[in-house]
């Protein structure tokens, strides 16, 4: 068990370099399932996620190793795969969900237990399973595990009526290999999806409307391994450019893309933060305490979901009083009740919540409930007084590779501290 100590009060400064995106790479281990071989991803992040990712695949029959100093992943895929995915490692990761599709394509079959994950509300498996049935497959949930048969997916056309991210990669998946066209309408566009999509092109697939919300895909026989970049990642690029508004510091985020965070690029300016953007950077600085800022999530490329803890933990020291809204996960709220304990003024009714920006915050004890509130928690202690106790650390080393050597190099004083019990 470990927590993290942060004392307050310091003005971060300097650069943190990107690797790729959680919320890409998992997926793209998952991809390699369709192909046999050696497919090798590199600009992987080193979080504990993609160790579970590299067990399940393992437990379905591939070889993986992860070759950290490289920030590499090799896959090699046999011929022939295991088609279960237990509920040891699934419960783990909500990611896991990400197999079904290969293992549909591949084998012609798939036993996937309910998955587990963050605690941030409901997230049904409800538009994975319609679209797989309407593409042939027979799909069932028994004792704990959907169970999915189809010897031959055939393409369709399929109409998500949300635009879900798991879903449009678990259908685009299996719908490489089926037999004939399938069209999904209503896909999700975030760039994460562009990333998979590119991949399996890459892999031989033939894919057309990438990044925009009607993905078309001819299917092949097969596919073949590949090199692949994964993308970097926007969340935490977004969250290293709330760190430097909170603290009135200047940070620049290196292999980043400015483009895939715009809206929260232009709150952290309406915050009053100077932005620069170059190619494959941002800089971020802050020479004032904060604005406040109103926020609503969408589906991308709307404001993001995943960066709703840090702006509340912004919020809650900025000038003025913000509504925040989320439209996406129910129980993404649950951290404020953590924030709370550091001194912030956040009520919350429904999908609202109202933040009444404090002069300061006071250090105190507190536990992460997810990656994004740990994350949102870290940024409120970094500007709390005193020192600020976070447990439940590994949610944040599920979705930040080094964070605490980061902040060390930036400026910050924190600590990992480890308990016996």
């Amino acid at each position: 068990m470990e927590s993290w100590e942060i004392v307050g009060g310091a003005r971060l400064v300097g650069e943190v370099r990107l690797t790729g995106a959680k919320n890409s790479v998992l997926k793209l281990m998952a991809a390699a399932l369709l192909a046999p071989g050696r497919t090798v991803l590199t600009e992987v992040p080193d979080i504990l996620d993609v160790d579970i990712m590299g067990q399940l695949l393992t437990r379905l029959g591939a070889q993986v190793v992860h070759d950290r100093p490289a920030r590499a992943v090799a896959i090699d895929v046999p011929d022939q795969l295991d088609h279960r995915a237990d509920y040891d490692l699934v419960r783990r990761m909500r990611a896991s969900i990400s197999v079904l599709g290969p293992l549909l394509a591949r084998c012609g079959e798939a036993d996937i237990a309910l998955p587990g994950g963050d605690n941030i509300g409901s997230r049904g498996l409800d538009m994975h399973i319609a679209g797989l049935e309407r593409m042939g497959a027979q799909v069932s949930v028994q004792h704990g595990y959907l169970q999915a048969v189809a010897r031959q997916l055939r393409g369709s056309t399929i109409w998500l009526d949300f635009p879900s991210v798991g879903a449009t990669e678990s259908l685009l998946m299996a719908a490489v290999t089926a037999e004939g066209r399938t069209v999904i309408d209503n896909a999700a566009r975030e760039p994460e999806i562009v990333d998979i999509a590119n991949m399996m092109v890459q892999m031989g697939a033939q894919i057309s409307g990438i990044g925009t919300s009607t993905l078309t895909v001819e299917g092949v026989d097969v596919l073949q391994p590949v090199h692949h970049v994964t993308v970097s990642d926007r969340i935490v690029a977004g969250t290293w450019a709330v760190a430097a508004a909170i603290t009135q510091g200047e940070i620049t985020v290196i292999n980043a893309f400015a483009e895939h965070l715009e809206i929260a690029l232009d709150k952290l300016a309406t915050a009053g933060a100077h932005v620069d953007v170059h190619a494959d950077s941002f800089t971020v600085s802050m020479d004032t305490r904060p604005k406040s800022v109103d926020i609503v999530t969408l589906p991308y490329p709307g404001f993001p979901t995943d960066l709703q803890p840090q702006f509340i933990a912004l919020n809650a020291i900025s000038l003025g009083a913000s509504l925040v809204t989320e439209n996406l996960f129910e129980a993404r709220f649950r951290f404020v009740h953590e924030l709370a304990r550091l001194g912030a003024d956040v009520q919350t009714e429904g999908h609202h919540a109202l933040v009444r920006g404090q002069p300061g915050l006071s250090g105190a004890p507190v536990e992460a409930t997810d990656i994004r509130a740990g994350a949102g928690l870290v940024l409120a202690g970094l500007v709390a007084d005193g020192v600020t106790t976070i447990h439940e650390v590994h949610h944040i080393d599920r979705g930040y590779a080094g964070m605490v050597e980061d902040l060390q190099r930036l400026g910050a004083t924190i600590e990992r501290v480890r308990h016996s019990d």
